[in-house]
């Protein structure tokens, strides 16, 4: 089974295509291909999170502490209506970040994250970062 926008091979297209807005900064594009319902999942957080104006906030909260935050995909797997990606996040800590104030420190760390997509949007992320790598690069 395929997702409705078609084919897994679109599916993963249209997360490469997210990483590049992302690391462009372009957020209407990252909007455009978020579903307004869109269910976010952290691994830190027992409840998941909902709505493109939550997920905004989040890129936004993230981009504030680490303006040139880069993303690197390491790997992508796209089958059925999942896209499942193994990143490598790059950036300087520049601003405040879950009450740690600027460090100016380079940071590197790994996430894992999971993707649904459903009429050609991302309709539900999965994202299990390893916060304990990017807390100690910090203190």
């Amino acid at each position: 089974m395929t997702s409705e926008a078609g084919s897994t091979e679109a599916d993963a297209t249209l997360l490469r295509e997210s990483v590049e807005a992302f690391n462009a900064g372009d957020m209407a594009k990252l909007l455009a291909v978020a579903a307004p319902d869109i269910v976010i999942h952290y691994a830190e957080m027992p409840e998941p999170l909902q709505g493109r104006e939550t997920w905004q906030q989040g890129y936004e909260l993230v981009k504030r502490a680490f303006p040139d935050l880069k993303i690197r995909v390491d790997d992508l797997v796209a089958a059925d209506d999942k896209v499942a990606l193994r990143l490598t996040l790059s950036g300087t800590h520049q601003g405040e970040f879950q009450g740690i104030p600027a460090t100016g420190r380079t940071i590197s760390y790994v996430s894992h994250e999971f993707y649904r997509v459903a009429d050609g949007l991302v309709a539900e992320e999965w994202i299990c970062s390893d916060m304990a790598s990017l807390f100690s690069q910090l203190s």
